[in-house]
């Protein structure tokens, strides 16, 4: 253990959230920019790049796979590509920290190399279910082996000749769709991926704007294998799964009006602002624009007076990882707020259901933890500590409550808030959110 994993926020209650800030870069995104950058041919710029601890992990992956990147420099990165047959083999296991998204995209990518190669993580990622993405890759003709459970190490066969598949995914999610679809690329044949439910579609939208044909039909995406992809200018947009914890903290704050400017507010993925308007929330969305074929706005919320709703289960896929700061929402709303069908939330970076109805519970709110969701009623928040498990989200969710609460709010174990937000404490202070790092 290093000292850096001793963070812990101490935050004063009170407050309202107020100016314009521009929240880091989507990471959804910026991993794809590193994967498809290195894959390209020709010299990909990528600015608003996240430089936060996930990212950069897919970043190193890269360069010992022997992609020439520069930077990041203040969010400017710059590769220049080798193509999809241009990767060399790593000289060590390639370390992920904490990031699901790496893992599961590189097993996809990596599954079509001629080398073999090996993805190990931390003590959280080594938890996390990979036979998600093995199980799919298997029948394509990869060659996986996992640590017992279906979890981390993932060691990597090289040289296995992969078929195309068509894949109905068991469950909606973006990081097994994407991985079939990056293995689909090395894949002899037209490889399809069909899901149950919508979820973000980075992928196949950066894929295309790179030059490679994705046809979508409904739920169903597919590319034809061993195509090429050309090097372009990316701009990463402001991720809405960071710019969510200011749009709650400003809704629950009486005195608030804040400006977050250059958000991604892709389809898929702005479930959080349809579920806070539901609750009555003031969320006005402007200057609505496309950059680099991502759709961002600024969004401006102001104080109001939240109540308690059932949330839509069409909605769950597309808010999954702004759950944590939903719940704070939910506890200061009037009366009860019911989430069914996010069974995810359990896999997480933690058990989001049952670490944030433990820290909810620890703050007087009344929170009930089901199988695949949670019950809360409306309430006072009180003083307390809680603990974020090491997880970024829960951290930094449990600090917006403080702007509800009687007294202050300790969170222990925020080190791993650096993995999105690196800057977080720095522009929550900015905007008016009393909270130190100790």
């Amino acid at each position: 253990m290093t000292a850096a994993t001793h963070i812990r926020f101490l935050v004063q209650p009170g407050g309202a959230l107020t100016g314009r800030i521009r929240v880091p870069g989507d990471k959804s995104i910026s991993h794809r920019s590193i994967m498809l950058g290195s894959l390209a041919e020709g010299v990909t710029e990528i600015s608003g790049f996240l430089e936060g601890e996930d990212s950069l992990a897919t970043l190193a992956a890269f360069r010992a796979m022997g992609v020439h990147i520069e930077g990041p420099y203040q969010g400017h990165v710059r590769i220049q590509g080798v193509g999809l047959h241009g990767l060399t083999a790593p000289s060590q296991p390639l370390y992920l920290g904490n990031s699901g998204t790496s893992m599961r995209l590189l097993a996809g990518l990596l599954a079509g190399q001629a080398f073999d190669s090996e993805l190990t993580g931390d003590e959280s990622l080594s938890k996390r279910p990979m036979r998600r993405v093995t199980d799919p890759l298997a029948v394509m003709g990869a060659h996986i082996e996992t640590a017992e459970g279906g979890s981390a190490p993932l060691k990597i066969t090289g040289g296995q000749k992969l078929k195309a598949i068509n894949y109905v995914l068991p469950m909606a999610s973006a990081q097994v769709k994407s991985c079939v679809l990056l293995a689909g690329l090395y894949a002899d044949g037209r490889t399809c991926t069909t899901e149950p439910a919508p979820t973000r579609d980075h992928t196949e939208r950066m894929l295309r704007g790179m030059g490679y044909q994705v046809d979508v039909d409904g739920a169903t995406a597919c590319l034809q294998g061993d195509g090429h992809l050309q090097a372009t200018a990316i701009d990463v947009p402001a991720d809405i799964s960071s710019a969510a914890f200011f749009l709650v903290g400003a809704s629950i704050a009486t005195g608030s009006d804040l400006v977050l400017e250059h958000v991604g507010i892709n389809p898929t993925r702005t479930g959080v602002i349809d579920i806070l308007k539901l609750m009555g929330a003031d969320i006005e969305i402007l200057n609505a624009r496309e950059v680099g074929g991502e759709p961002v706005a600024d969004l401006q919320v102001r104080a109001a007076t939240l109540r308690g709703i059932d949330i839509p289960p069409a909605l769950v896929p597309l808010a999954i990882d702004e759950f944590p700061v939903l719940f704070i929402a939910a506890a200061c709303a009037q009366g009860r707020t019911v989430l069914t069908g996010a069974e995810e939330l359990r896999v997480k970076e933690s058990d989001r259901i049952q670490v944030m109805a433990d820290g909810l519970q620890a703050l007087g709110i009344d929170a009930q933890p089901t199988p695949d969701g949670m019950i809360i009623d409306g309430g006072a928040i009180g003083s307390g500590q809680v603990n974020s498990h090491g997880d970024h989200r829960i951290a930094m969710a449990f600090a917006m409550a403080a702007l509800r609460a009687t007294g202050p709010i300790e969170i222990d174990d925020c080190a791993n808030v650096n993995t999105s937000f690196p800057a977080f404490v720095e522009l929550a202070r900015g905007t008016g959110l009393d909270v130190k790092a100790q």
